[in-house]
């Protein structure tokens, strides 16, 4: 009788799923770094035994980089919906129900590691701040023992740091950020200081992984909420309704919120939709004190354009504007109208767009659309059309261009569901360098509810927002123990698609944009646009190599 051990060392682009065959997987033993950017890599195992069904062993890290390294386990969830079939384009994993590899979470057992007999289990290591090391080489050895500590079976992982580091991002990023998800998910009060300590953890998160925009709910964000329905509540910003129909307004909150955001890193606040989603016909949920009372001034009983909420927003958007100029936010905020408007909604849109123009003090409005006539009408300056439907917008060379995805879409486009390589979703750094795009935002950073939002989902368990979209759209986190947010391998792709961007520009910075370029369509054999691009992991090990070895070659 014997057990035996399968472990393979594999780059972050890689997904393990429980009957994956680790011959399958190319092994790198050597990785190059920037000095400013964590080391990341994947332990594959896969335990054989003619004795027993599981055995629990412990993870060893040593070497010049273990004081750096951390550990989480790659683990498996439920999904049901992995992509929209039949007409699911490009490539996919697999297109069937079932355990897909996505969360990332801490090792149990006291840094220990359970492996069922036969099935493919990945071990995350992540080393950083590596800036507080000389440039050089180092090792980081990680170590699969036996219950009794004897080593069974190491892998050396061989670092390059290089002394250059990534110059700051530029791209704005957002992944919308809902607190009345994480009070559902927590169950603690809004805005108690449980959930305060909560939103600080989950702002930390996205910050560290590229997200340097936040949603910023100066009233409750009326995204993806059934007619007639309404989620928590999740006001920052108090308002009081006078005798006379004035307002006076409390910023205690906000005050708290923007010194959050700056403490953590982020620079840009997106303010919530004035208006309804889909259309613009309504006003989002507005609480405010009348008497005394906290009510409901305005909602989907609303008409947008009345002048109730006229009136209101006349007040409120020249008081929240001075608030956070004073705050030191001026130049950083972005303002919406309505989510996905149509070119059926262009009159109404336009109507909304006069109500609050004239107090928006030439800030930017933001706005989620594809209908290229719709932006060529010149009722938006910066639209955000979805990639699927870019292709117009780029041809016209639209200045300060912006993109989104949402879903899978059935198109052959970057991505980031479960049942999609990690490489089609880290893609998208390339391609917003390529287009020169000023921005991306996508609807979900840990959105926890079903379809609509009627009811609250468990992530762990409805990876598709309980059938609502691909699994994997919907959020980007999970909700942990002691209010931590913990990370998924799409997470991770998306900061190194950020950190792909910001090595593009360094190169450029030295070489110029032509010869970068042409460095990347090199690495590619060909032109890598929105909707051709390559799909193999290794490309990103060789863009970078080649990336490297040019600036070097330059002496600059």
């Amino acid at each position: 009788m014997s057990t035996t051990l399968e472990v393979k060392m594999l780059s972050s682009m890689e997904k393990c799923f429980l009957d994956s065959d680790l011959n399958q997987f190319h092994e790198y033993t050597e990785f190059t770094v920037f000095h400013n950017q964590p080391l990341v890599f994947q332990i594959g195992v896969c335990r054989y035994s003619d004795r027993d069904y599981k055995r629990l062993y412990s993870v060893q890290l040593s070497g010049e980089l273990a004081p750096y390294a951390r550990v989480r386990l790659v683990t498996n969830l439920p999904c049901e919906f992995p992509c929209i079939t039949p007409h699911a384009e490009g490539e996919y994993l697999r297109q069937t129900p079932g355990l897909y590899p996505d969360l990332l979470r801490p090792l149990n057992y006291q840094n220990g590691l359970i492996l069922m007999n036969r099935q493919t289990q990945a071990l995350w290591i992540t080393a950083e701040p590596l800036q507080e090391l000389p440039a050089g080489i180092y090792t980081l050895d990680v170590a699969i023992a036996s219950p009794e500590g004897t080593p069974y079976v190491k892998k050396s992982a061989h670092v390059r740091v290089l002394d250059q580091n990534l110059p700051p991002q530029k791209r704005i990023h957002t992944e919308w950020f809902y607190t009345d998800c994480l009070a559902n998910a927590y169950h603690v009060p809004v805005f108690s200081e449980p959930h305060w300590h909560i939103i600080e953890n989950f702002m930390r998160c996205a910050v560290r992984n590229g997200i340097n925009m936040i949603l910023t709910p100066v009233f409750t964000p009326e995204l993806d909420t059934y007619i007639g329905g309404e989620r928590l509540t999740t006001q920052l910003l108090g308002i009081a309704r006078e005798a006379d129909g004035g307002y006076t307004f409390d910023f205690t909150q906000l005050d708290r919120w923007v010194a959050l955001c700056r403490s953590v890193g982020v620079e840009y606040l997106e303010i919530p939709h004035f208006f309804s989603q889909w259309g613009s016909l309504h006003a989002p949920k507005i609480i405010a004190s009348v008497n005394g009372t906290e009510q409901q001034l305005f909602g989907w009983q609303t008409d947008s354009c009345g002048e109730d909420y006229k009136q209101f927003l006349s007040r409120m958007i020249p008081a929240l504007i001075a608030r956070l100029e004073a705050l030191g936010m001026k130049d950083r905020i972005f303002f919406h109208i309505s989510d996905e408007p149509q070119i059926s909604d262009l009159a109404q849109y336009r109507r909304c767009k006069e109500m609050i123009t004239p107090y928006l003090k030439n800030y930017p409005i933001i706005d989620a659309l594809s209908d290229f006539d719709f932006y060529e009408s010149g009722a938006i300056d910066k639209p955000i059309p979805s990639i699927m439907h870019i292709q117009p917008f780029l041809d016209h060379r639209v200045p300060g261009l912006w993109t989104y995805y949402c879903g899978d879409g059935g198109a052959n486009v970057t991505g980031r569901m479960l049942a999609m390589p990690l490489s089609r979703t880290r893609i998208l750094g390339v391609q917003l360098y390529l287009a020169n795009i000023e921005g991306f935002l996508h609807w979900g950073f840990n959105f926890y509810n079903n379809q609509n939002s009627y009811q609250s989902i468990n992530p762990f368990l409805f990876t598709d927002c309980e059938h609502f979209t691909p699994a994997g759209d919907g959020f980007l986190v999970y909700p942990g123990d002691n209010g931590e947010a913990w990370e998924s391998l799409r997470l991770n792709a998306m900061r190194e698609a950020m950190e792909d961007i910001r090595m593009l520009e360094l190169c450029e910075s030295v070489c110029g944009r032509e010869e970068t370029v042409a460095l990347i369509q090199e690495v590619n054999g060909g032109e890598l646009t929105f909707t051709d691009f390559p799909t193999d992991p290794g490309f990103f090990i060789r863009l970078r190599d080649r990336v490297t070895e040019h600036m070097e070659h330059t002496g600059r």
